[in-house]
C-alpha cells in the first residue's frame, strides 16, 4: 500500500496566512461601516439603506466566521480529529449560505410590505451613506480577491460572495437615491431593496450547495473520474483499477484512495510512484492512498473478481 500525504506546508502557510490577514482586514471595514449605515438607514427611513446595513451585517459575522475558521482549521491534527479542524471552515461557509437566504427572504417581504405605501425617504443622505459603503465594499472586495484564495478556498470565497452581493446592493440603494432625489420615486427604494435581495439569494444558494456536496463528501467538479480510471489503467503493469474513491475534506483538500490489481512480476513501487506523480500532476490530488493487489491474494482470480 502507499501513501502520498505531502501538502507542500510552505505554500500552504503563505496562502493561509494572506487568507487570514485579507480576512482580518475586511472584517474590521465592513463592521465599522455597518454601524455608521444602520444609523444612517434609520436616520433616512431608508429601507434600501437598512437592508444593505443587515446585509453588511451579515458580511461582519461571514468574514468573522470565515477567519475563526482558518485559525481553528489550522490547529493540528489529533488522535480523534485525524484531519485536524479543517472541516470548520465548510461548516462555516454552510452557516454563511444559510444567513444569505434567510436575510434574503426577510429583505424581500419587507419590500413587498412598502410597494403599496412606500414612506419619504432622505434621499441626499441616502446617496452620501450609500456612496461611501460602496467605495468601502470595492475596497474589501479587491483585498479579498488580491490577498484572499476566492478560487480555492470555499470560506474565503464565500465571505467574498457576501461583499459582492452587499457591493451591488449599495448600487442599488444609489440609484435608488438618484430617482428619490431627481423624481421623487419613494417607490425606488423598495424596488433596489427586491433586487438586492434576489442577488443576495442567488449568492447565498451557490455557497450552499457547494458546501453541502463538501460535507457529503462529493467529488470536486474539477476532477474527472472516468479520466483518473484511464489514467491509472493505462500504467504498465496495472490489470485492473477498482475502489476508486474521490472526496473533499475541504475546498482546498481533495483526497483519493484506490486498489490497483497489478501483474504478479510487477514493480509495485514504481508503480505507486507514477501512479501518485501522474494524478497529483493532472488533478493536483495530494493525498493519494493505493493499494497494490496481485494474483496471488486469490486463491481463484476468475470467481472472485480481484
Amino acid at each position: 500500500m502507499g501513501h502520498n500525504h505531502d501538502h507542500s506546508s510552505g505554500g500552504h502557510n503563505h496562502t493561509h496566512n494572506a487568507n487570514k490577514k485579507a480576512l482580518t482586514i475586511s472584517f474590521i471595514l465592513i463592521a465599522g461601516f455597518m454601524v455608521v449605515e444602520f444609523i444612517g438607514g434609520f436616520l433616512t427611513n431608508s429601507l434600501a439603506l437598512l437592508s444593505d446595513a443587515g446585509h453588511m451585517l451579515s458580511d461582519a459575522v461571514a468574514l468573522g466566521l470565515s477567519l475563526s475558521a482558518l485559525i481553528f482549521g489550522a490547529r493540528a491534527a489529533t488522535a480523534s480529529k485525524t484531519y485536524g479542524y479543517k472541516r470548520f471552515e465548510i461548516l462555516a461557509a454552510l452557516l454563511n449560505g444559510i444567513v444569505l437566504i434567510v436575510l434574503s427572504v426577510y429583505i424581500f417581504h419587507e419590500a413587498i410590505g412598502r410597494l403599496s405605501e412606500p414612506p419619504s425617504v432622505m434621499g441626499k443622505g441616502m446617496i452620501i451613506i450609500s456612496t461611501i459603503g460602496l467605495l468601502i465594499n470595492i475596497l474589501v472586495a479587491w483585498i479579498l480577491y488580491s490577498q484572499g484564495s476566492t478560487k480555492d478556498n470555499l470560506n474565503v470565497r464565500s465571505a467574498f460572495l457576501h461583499v459582492l452581493g452587499d457591493l451591488l446592493g449599495s448600487v442599488g440603494a444609489i440609484i435608488a437615491a438618484v430617482l428619490i432625489i431627481a423624481f421623487g420615486w419613494y417607490i425606488a427604494d423598495p424596488i433596489a431593496s427586491m433586487i438586492v435581495s434576489l442577488l443576495v439569494l442567488y449568492s447565498g444558494w451557490n455557497v450552499l450547495k457547494e458546501s453541502v456536496n463538501i460535507l457529503m463528501e462529493a467529488k470536486p467538479r474539477s476532477v474527472d473520474s472516468d479520466k483518473v480510471m484511464d489514467i491509472l489503467k493505462s500504467l504498465d503493469g496495472v490489470i485492473e483499477v477498482h475502489d476508486l474513491h474521490i472526496w473533499m475534506i475541504t475546498s482546498e483538500f481533495i483526497s483519493m484512495t484506490v486498489h490497483l490489481r497489478v501483474q504478479p512480476d510487477a514493480d509495485r513501487d514504481s508503480i505507486l510512484e507514477r501512479a501518485k506523480y501522474t494524478i497529483n500532476k493532472e488533478f493536483g490530488i495530494k493525498h493519494i492512498t493505493i493499494q497494490t493487489e496481485g494474483r496471488e491474494l486469490c486463491t481463484a482470480a476468475d470467481k472472485c473478481g480481484c
